[in-house]
C-alpha cells in the first residue's frame, strides 16, 4: 500500500483531534498501518498442508551419533557383548574392539565393521548393534526454537508429525504467534521455508497442516507483536 494513500487521511484525522492522547493513539494507528502494508507487500511463504509434505520417502535411514547407547550383541560370546554410549567424539570401546568410530554409521554398517575387527580373536563372529536411547547426529535432529513451551532439538523417528513435534515441546506459550510460525527444511540440498498454522492445529483442530516432519527439519515460532 502507498504511503501517499493514508498520509492525507491521517493529517485530517490530526487536525480534528487536538488532544494529546487523541494525537499518540493516531500516530500508533499510522504505525501499525506502515507495519501491515510492509508485510503485505512483502513475498509471502507458501503454506505447508499435509497432503503437500507428506512424502517421506527420502527420509534416510538412521545414523548413529553421539550421545546414543548401543547394546552390542556377539552370538555365542556373552563375554564380547555389552552396551555403550557412543562417546562426544563419535567413538566407542568394546572388549577387545577399542576406539572405533560409531558416529555416521547405521547401526548394521556398524556390526559389519565390529565383525571385521573381532575376526582377528573370534571365528567368524556374527554381530548385532542395536540402538537403544536415541539422540542421533544433528542433521538427524528436528529443532523447535522460539515460543514453544520447551522450545529443544528432538531425535527424528519415522511417522513424526508436527502435532507429534509440538507435544513433546509442550505445546505453545502464551506469547507465541502460532499461525506465524515457519518450517524450514532442505529440499534438494537448499533450504526452503514453509508457512504453519500452529494456532489452528493446536487449538482448533485443523489437521489439515499437520504435516509429516523429516529429519534436519527446523520450526520457528515467533512471538506475537501485541
Amino acid at each position: 500500500m502507498p504511503l501517499s494513500q493514508f498520509i492525507g487521511p491521517f493529517a485530517a484525522a490530526m487536525r480534528r483531534h487536538s488532544s494529546r492522547t487523541a494525537m499518540y493513539q493516531l500516530v500508533a494507528c499510522a504505525f501499525a498501518m506502515v507495519v501491515l502494508a510492509g508485510c503485505a507487500s512483502a513475498g509471502r511463504l507458501p503454506t505447508a498442508s499435509a497432503g503437500e509434505l507428506s512424502d517421506v520417502s527420502s527420509a534416510p535411514l538412521y545414523r548413529i551419533g553421539p550421545g546414543d547407547t548401543l547394546s552390542i550383541f556377539v552370538w555365542e560370546n556373552p563375554q564380547l557383548s555389552v552396551t555403550v554410549p557412543v562417546r562426544p567424539d563419535g567413538r566407542i570401546s568394546t572388549p577387545l574392539v577399542e576406539d572405533l568410530q560409531a558416529a555416521g554409521r547405521t547401526p548394521t554398517e556398524l556390526a559389519r565393521t565390529l565383525e571385521t575387527r573381532l575376526a582377528t580373536y573370534v571365528k567368524n563372529p556374527v554381530v548385532n548393534v542395536i540402538v537403544t536411547n536415541f539422540v542421533g547426529r544433528d542433521s538427524q535432529q528436528i529443532r523447535v526454537v522460539g515460543q514453544a513451551t520447551s522450545p529443544k532439538a528432538l531425535p527424528y523417528r519415522a511417522g513424526m508429525t508436527l502435532l507429534d513435534v509440538m507435544i513433546a515441546v509442550g505445546g505453545l506459550t502464551d506469547y507465541a504467534a502460532g499461525n506465524r510460525a515457519v518450517l524450514i527444511r532442505t529440499v534438494d540440498g537448499r533450504q526452503k521455508q514453509f508457512h504453519v498454522r500452529l494456532d489452528d492445529l493446536m487449538r482448533d483442530g485443523d489437521i489439515s497442516g499437520n504435516v509429516k516432519m523429516l529429519p534436519g527439519d527446523i520450526l520457528m515460532i515467533p512471538e506475537a507483536w501485541f
